[in-house]
Parts: C-alpha cells; sequence; structure tokens
C-alpha cells in the first residue's frame, strides 16, 4: 500500500513574481526576506505590487532559524495581526514564514520552546496563506510539509511538521536565483541531489515519488555543471529550480534519508552549510549502495554512476575541510546516527556503518 498527497499549486516562469498579488488575501503581508534582496530592490518592487500601505517587511532572516530568534519575532509580530505572508528567499527564509504561519494563526500563543525543548504536545489547527518565492534551487522546502529549527543552544535540530506547514502557493521565477554565488549555487544543488537520491533510497518511496526522484537527477545532471559555468542562463537556472522543485515533492512523501541525519551534527557544531553538509557523503554512500549491491542501484546505475561524477567533479572534502576535520567529528558520530532519517535507508544503519562512510568521505 502507498498514499500520495501535496496540496500546493505552483506557478513557474521568468518574472512570475510580479503576480504574486493574485495570491494574497485582504489584510496585513509580511514579507519575509534578506537584506541581499532589499539592498538589489527586489523587495522595494514587491512591496510595490502588493501595496506599500499594507506590507510589513521583515529583512533580517539569516541562515539556520534559531529557536529562541523564532520565538522572539513571533512575541512581536503577533501583536501586528498579520493576514498572509509572502517568503521571499532560500530555505532558511521559507522555513521561518512555514513556521510564522503556524504560530502566527495559533490561538493558544503556544511556545516553541516549550514544544521542543520540554517536549510538550501540541495540535496544529490553523495557519496563515502563505506564498513562497524560493531564490535558490536545492531546499524544496516550498512544497514539503515540514520546517527545519535549529537550536544552538542544545545543539539540536528539530523539524516542524504538519500538513499544514505546506505553503499553498510557489511562485518558481528563475530571474530571481541568477545572482545567487557560485558556492551558494553548489551547495543548493547538492541538497537537490541529496533529497533526489535519499527518496530513492528510501524504504517510504512509492511509484510517484520515484518518478520524481528519478526526474529530478536527470535535471540536475544537466543543469547543474551549466550553471556553475553560466550562472546568467535563466533556462538552466529555471530547470534546477525545476530538479529541486520535483526532489522536493518527492520527500515531502518518503522524508529524507541517511546524508541528511549525518548532516545535522556538521552544521549544528561547526557551521558547515547544509547543502554541503548532505553533500560530502552522497559519494560514499553510493559506493556503499553498489558494494551492498542493493536493487536500486542495479536498476538505475546508468543514472546513479552519472549523479556519482557529477558530485565528484566539485572539490567538496576541501570545502568540508574549511569547516572540520575527521578529528572533529570523530567523537559526533553517534550524533550522525537519527533514526528517524538514517533508518529510512534501504539498507541497515548503525554508528559503525556511518563511522564508515564518514570516515571514507573525508579521506585524503
Amino acid at each position: 500500500m502507498w498514499k500520495y498527497y501535496n496540496p500546493v499549486r505552483v506557478l513557474a516562469g521568468a518574472g512570475v513574481v510580479r503576480q504574486v498579488s493574485e495570491y494574497i488575501p485582504e489584510g496585513l503581508i509580511l514579507l519575509l526576506t534578506t537584506g541581499g534582496f532589499s539592498r538589489r530592490g527586489v523587495t522595494a518592487q514587491i512591496v510595490s505590487d502588493l501595496g506599500a500601505d499594507r506590507v510589513m517587511v521583515c529583512d533580517g532572516v539569516g541562515p539556520n532559524p534559531e529557536l529562541d530568534e523564532l520565538e522572539k519575532l513571533t512575541k512581536t509580530l503577533r501583536e501586528k495581526k498579520v493576514s498572509a505572508i509572502v517568503a521571499l528567499g532560500g530555505g532558511s527564509v521559507l522555513d521561518t514564514a512555514k513556521v510564522l504561519s503556524l504560530v502566527l494563526a495559533d490561538q493558544d500563543a503556544v511556545s516553541l520552546a516549550n514544544i521542543f525543548r520540554k517536549g510538550e504536545k501540541h495540535h496544529w489547527t490553523d495557519r496563515l496563506p502563505l506564498v513562497a518565492v524560493p531564490t535558490t534551487a536545492g531546499t524544496g522546502a516550498e512544497v514539503t510539509p515540514f520546517a527545519t529549527i535549529w537550536d544552538s543552544i542544545t545543539r539540536k535540530k528539530y523539524s516542524l511538521s504538519s500538513e499544514l506547514v505546506t505553503p499553498q502557493f510557489v511562485l518558481l521565477d528563475p530571474e530571481l536565483t541568477v545572482t545567487l554565488p557560485h558556492r551558494e549555487t553548489l551547495f543548493s544543488g547538492l541538497d537537490a541531489f541529496a533529497h533526489a537520491l535519499e527518496s530513492l533510497w528510501n524504504i517510504n518511496r512509492n511509484p510517484i515519488s520515484t518518478s520524481y526522484s528519478l526526474h529530478a537527477l536527470r535535471m540536475a545532471n544537466e543543469a547543474l555543471p551549466i550553471v556553475l559555468r553560466e550562472p546568467h542562463s535563466v533556462k538552466m537556472r529555471a530547470k534546477m529550480q525545476q530538479s529541486s522543485l520535483l526532489a522536493g515533492f518527492a520527500i515531502s512523501q518518503t522524508r529524507t534519508s541517511i546524508a541528511h541525519s549525518i548532516s545535522y551534527p556538521l552544521t549544528v557544531h561547526f557551521d558547515m552549510p547544509h547543502g554541503l553538509a548532505c553533500g560530502v557523503s552522497l559519494s560514499s554512500i553510493l559506493a556503499k549502495l553498489k558494494d551492498g549491491g542493493w536493487s536500486i542501484q542495479k536498476e538505475y546505475s546508468q543514472l546513479l554512476d552519472h549523479t556519482e561524477q557529477v558530485i565528484t567533479s566539485y572539490p567538496l572534502l576541501e570545502m568540508a575541510k574549511e569547516y572540520c576535520s575527521w578529528t572533529d567529528i570523530e567523537p559526533l558520530i553517534d550524533e550522525m546516527y537519527d533514526p528517524a532519517r538514517a533508518d529510512t535507508f534501504i539498507g541497515n544503519v548503525s554508528s559503525e556503518s556511518i563511522c564508515s562512510i564518514i570516515k571514507q568521505s573525508f579521506a585524503d
């Protein structure tokens, strides 16, 4: 038995961000973004399209939304009576918006700290309308029913999961991604690869998620190398956005797996960018698939070999070692085994097998 559900509506094409007002109800709009888009004038254009008298801009969203910062932002915004949210940015902006869409609509004024640090149970019953405008191509957060929250106090990563977390509308405008720097483009692309691969080698995969994963890999295999050489190629930027979207649709059904399990301590302890933290182990896991002789490798061997060639063509180890070394990582191996993620892998996973994978990933 398998099932499929994803409620998001997608509009894709160059310039579609100018249609954002068509998807927003009456009332005060919260525009969440980063300072970069404000400096480049994108924020001002969207404010103009929405109507300046009803938009409140918050352009201070940083990488990896922090639990305490989300609490502070929630308290500030509760008094504003926000009616809808537009999220313009990468995964961190989208995750922040997804969290706020729930907590600002919640009548109980629930504390995120109590939910995640103290383990209090809470049932989400409502949300604010949310339009996601992704400006990177990798996270897939625009179509997933979960949001990542980071906690530097406890050095943990939490996941807010609910069907209500999924944005109602997504505007994929490739023109918004052409200014993304080389490294951020690469790291975002690695995240898309990780999502597609982890959904494919996942015990929860189904015919629809598998179709999404395979098509996402084919598109990323072609588009990422070109985008990194020709960053202003709107056509290839669009293809990477679509690859990310499809991979996001895939993990919305299966969740992520072993590479994400490995990645979280690398980000929490060493501030390694999420895409790099996921990508650095992918080639080692692909090798493990070959050694294990699993059917998934045999069935899609040509595609997976091509994907491995693309991934290994970039100096991921050298980049990862800018943040930490094997000596730094070794004491954290047990933390890298997160059963909620690692146990979705089609093979047996343990701290020992993760140690083997990460050691191989960081071998000179």
